[in-house]
């Protein structure tokens, strides 16, 4: 069964950045994954079908729907996750499922066959849509993350920036594959995400400072930048 969360999403500018900081700092803990400048680098390799289906029900707001998605961290294969993004509402979930290097460049020459025997209902569902609704690879999404996270009510703020945009042509683990900006550099977008409740003391705030949310989908802005760079990706 699947555990949904709230998901809320905010454009910041560069001052609003810069005002939330110190408050964010000091009532929730640093993710323990970032590294010495308190951030990480997410690559993400997402897929869609012949219809663009993933990109079209983003755009038309279809209440229930998914994407698929290849994801790996600072540009490194020790950790590869073939993932699936629900989305109902306001309400995400997400599954995942771990990728050897071998396993992941075996889906990119379309061999997906071995998931049905990964023990993962979505690894078996993701075989299946690749098949029958040419899932393909569409485009690569990169930012750096600064994630932030309090235990009551698993709580995770995260503010993502120089959100770029790539060729799902290009080798998702070098670091210095080319890519373009998808949204203003003195601009990011921030992800607030809880289970159940969302702590007062979290809510005021995002309450008191009055900061519009925004449905502002990474992958959409992705692929909107990528088109303009590269007509026929």
């Amino acid at each position: 069964m699947k555990t949904y969360r709230v998901e809320q999403k905010y454009m910041l500018t560069l001052p609003q950045y810069q005002g939330l900081m110190p408050v964010i700092a000091g009532l929730l803990e640093r993710d323990r994954h970032a590294g010495a400048r308190g951030e990480y680098m997410i690559r993400s390799l997402y897929f869609d079908d012949m219809y663009q289906s993933a990109y079209e029900e983003k755009l038309d707001g279809v209440y229930s729907r998914k994407k698929y998605r290849i994801r790996v961290y600072n540009c490194q294969d020790q950790i590869i996750h073939l993932e699936c993004k629900y989305k109902q509402g306001a309400y995400i979930s997400k599954e995942s499922v771990s990728l050897t290097r071998e396993e992941y460049e075996r889906i990119l020459q379309g061999d997906c066959l071995f998931l049905a025997h990964k023990g993962s209902l979505m690894a078996g569902e993701f075989c299946a849509d690749y098949y029958s609704k040419l899932l393909r690879p569409k485009v690569i999404v990169d930012y750096e993350r600064e994630p932030y996270v309090m235990e009551a009510g698993t709580v995770r703020v995260t503010f993502d920036k120089a959100v770029r945009a790539a060729s799902p042509r290009e080798n998702l683990f070098d670091a210095g594959a080319p890519s373009y900006l998808a949204i203003p550099p003195e601009r990011m977008i921030m992800e607030i995400k809880y289970t159940g409740y969302l702590p007062e003391r979290v809510r005021q705030i995002f309450k008191t400072r009055d900061l519009p949310q925004t449905s502002a989908s990474k992958y959409c802005l992705c692929v909107d930048r990528l088109s303009g760079v590269l007509p026929g990706i």
